[in-house]
């Protein structure tokens, strides 16, 4: 008879010993994943031999480091839970300040004008359009994402979360030409903006998300150098544009704003003090 306590210990364990860096916690999520039950709070509960081989496997997956989201098959951003697996980008906390700019702006506009609309560009889970949506819910929200994998993830949490979002899968690059002039009130995009040097560096995990939702060409800086310009005029006068950017990003993303016509250019930081979101408004 093996208790979920005597698991979770084994798991924690195991996990060390292969190099994860919270063992303990990642032990535990995958406990209360696989046996609806918390190893805390339920430590005498016995597994069944069929739980026992799935926490097995579970342990075996993550100690060769794949991300524990996907093998949970959701996790947590701001105050609500997303459906992740292979194939698209896993939200992270250091979106939530972007979010956080993005439904200020949002808000901001809706106290000015009754018909708000907003753009989530390269969306994977669709994180920030539902945040947005969610936010304000009588903003028309819409939430572009090019990959097939990526999009079957969008349409799903939207569908759960936000079903007033309309995802469309479309390419940034070229988008812009479906748009009407002056028809966005904000536009947010958490693109990729990794180079490649810096991706043959990343963690052993981050090799399981999808390349192309990480790494950019152009120094990691090709989807700022379209966007900005390319969506300048489908923002209204005093719309926004919300970018998260690489931690050394910050003075290349601004001076690509500015050049593109935007003012009151600002960058804010996120929980743990590094840059990682540019605003610029339209004039």
């Amino acid at each position: 008879m093996v208790t979920l306590e005597q698991a979770w210990r084994a798991g924690r364990e195991f996990l060390a010993k292969a190099g994860i860096e919270d063992a303990a916690f990642d032990a535990r999520e995958l406990c209360r994943a696989c046996c609806k039950a918390d190893p805390l709070s339920v430590p005498q509960r016995t597994l069944t031999e069929c739980e026992q081989l799935q926490l097995q496997q579970l342990y075996t997956r993550r100690a060769q480091h794949e991300p524990l989201q996907y093998l949970l098959g959701e996790w947590d951003f701001l105050d609500f839970t997303v459906a992740v697996g292979p194939g698209v980008l896993i939200p992270r906390a250091d979106t939530e300040c972007v979010a956080q700019a993005a439904m200020d702006a949002l808000r901001c506009a809706a106290a000015q004008n009754s018909h708000v609309a907003a753009m989530d560009l390269c969306a994977g889970t669709g994180i920030l359009a539902i945040a947005m949506a969610r936010c304000v819910p009588t903003a028309r929200v819409t939430a572009i994402e090019k990959n097939d994998a990526a999009f079957e993830y969008l349409k799903r949490n939207c569908a759960q979360l936000a079903p007033e979002v309309s995802a469309v899968q479309a390419d940034v690059f070229g988008y812009e030409h479906k748009l009407d002039e002056e028809s966005l009130d904000v536009i947010v995009s958490n693109p990729p903006y990794v180079t490649c040097d810096e991706y043959k560096t990343l963690a052993p995990e981050l090799h399981f998300e999808p390349r192309e939702a990480l790494c950019a060409e152009q120094q990691g800086l090709a989807f700022y150098r379209h966007i900005a310009p390319a969506y300048f005029s489908k923002l209204r006068a005093g719309g926004m544009l919300v970018f998260e950017i690489g931690a050394a990003q910050s003075k290349d993303v601004c001076e690509l704003c500015r050049l593109a016509g935007y003012v009151q250019v600002s960058v804010q930081c996120d929980a743990a003090g590094l840059p990682r979101c540019v605003c610029a408004h339209r004039p």
